[in-house]
């Protein structure tokens, strides 16, 4: 479905899997560094479970079963608990800070930097992320993305899909909620996104998960306002 567009001035994106390969990025990280140990494992089940106590982080949050915490902490938490259980030992404190901070340093897909720099000369782009602030400077200045605006959790003091995020980042732009569009590979988000009045674009990232049981989102439907293969795509059809 295409519905009427003309009067989006801001496009704000989700961006762990939908502007960067956080799977792959990580992956490699902790292969490198259990090589480096001497430890074997299934790191791929590692990868997916480290990011499975960001999501469960971020559910405790909403439920209000803890305060709220910065990304970066949840997932030092759980690179922790996985870096025990797999006996990946021998690791200082500082080593350890630095592995957590693989979130800091994911790598784009293919098309995000062209496709972010052409939708930039016509709207104002942003983060709409579950990350926190810092984590989402950092990733930006590592993989040359140009946003002109960072926005995470860190900002609302919540999470995706609470409404206060989406309307909080629309109250940071100055503007009306149809005139910010949220761009993302997760229906869920982009559903959320929609029923506080915003714009929404699916771009589809059927490589988000690799080979795990896990499964992207694949096809955008009649309650999406424009979807795209990727960002280049998404540029052109936004007229950018």
């Amino acid at each position: 479905m295409t519905s009427d567009l003309s009067q989006v001035k801001a496009i704000v994106f989700d961006v762990f899997g939908t502007v960067v390969d956080w799977r792959s990025s990580i992956l490699q990280e902790i292969t490198a560094v259990a090589g480096r140990l001497g430890v074997q494992g299934n790191w791929e089940d590692f990868s997916d479970r480290w990011r499975a106590g960001y999501y469960e982080g971020t559910k405790d949050v909403l439920s209000q079963k803890r305060t709220w915490i910065k990304a970066d902490t949840m997932h030092l938490e759980r690179l922790h608990l996985l870096m025990d259980e797999y006996g990946m030992t021998g690791l200082s404190e500082e080593e350890i800070v630095h592995l957590n901070k693989a979130w800091h340093r994911l790598t784009p897909w293919p098309d995000s930097v062209e496709g972010l720099t052409r939708l930039k000369k016509k709207f104002i782009i942003g983060t709409l992320s579950n990350g926190n602030n810092g984590l989402l400077v950092h990733m930006a200045k590592h993989a040359g993305l140009p946003w002109d605006i960072v926005m995470g959790g860190e900002n609302f003091q919540s999470y995706k899909p609470d409404s206060k995020v989406y309307i909080g980042a629309v109250d940071l732009l100055g503007y009306q909620p149809h005139e910010v569009m949220v761009a993302a590979s997760h229906l869920s988000d982009l559903y959320a996104a929609k029923s506080n009045g915003l714009k929404t674009g699916f771009v589809v990232r059927p490589d988000e998960f690799g080979n795990s049981e896990m499964q992207a989102d694949l096809v955008g439907d009649e309650r999406i306002d424009v979807s795209a293969k990727d960002f280049v795509d998404l540029a052109r059809k936004m007229g950018a």
